[in-house]
């Protein structure tokens, strides 16, 4: 079992919606974990627009994992994304992304943190899982692809 699938779930996994911007995205993410884990979408919103502030959670090949710490989050989540528009995320190959993992985790959880973030970069470094996650044609079989995956 990996960390990353347990992170999210069918109301959490979106396929095939479309944003104009950075903006938009983290305001639906934000709205979106208010309402599936209790928390305050203002706190949310913010942690992840200042994380980007600081430099852009763009990957590359299509990649983006927005994330933040969260102050009263007990456990880390996810929200998965796949843009039916690609967007401009500022991303180092100058990428539109089309694929996008939101990780919210708790305000002190250093060391789960960056592991969730390696095995991230690891699932979205394989370019097999990439064409499979944008091929998935529902959000319990995108679930079902994270799930068999192993780093």
């Amino acid at each position: 079992m990996n960390l990353i699938a347990p992170l999210i779930t069918p109301d959490t996994t979106l396929l095939d919606i479309s944003f104009t911007s950075k903006k938009k995205i983290f305001e639906h993410a934000a709205d979106l974990f208010a309402r599936t884990r209790g928390l305050k979408a203002s706190d949310i919103f913010t942690s992840l627009f200042e994380r980007e502030r600081l430099g852009s959670t763009a990957l590359g090949h299509g990649i983006a994992i927005p994330h933040g710490r969260i102050k009263g989050l007990k456990e880390a989540c996810g929200a998965f994304y796949r843009l039916k528009d690609p967007l401009e995320f500022d991303a180092p190959d100058n990428q539109p992304v089309t694929l996008c993992f939101i990780l919210l985790v708790p305000q002190d959880a250093n060391e789960r943190h960056l592991q969730i973030l390696g095995e991230l970069a690891q699932l979205f470094g394989d370019e097999a899982m990439r064409t499979k996650m944008r091929a998935a044609d529902s959000p319990s079989g995108l679930i079902a692809l994270l799930h068999s995956w192993s780093s």
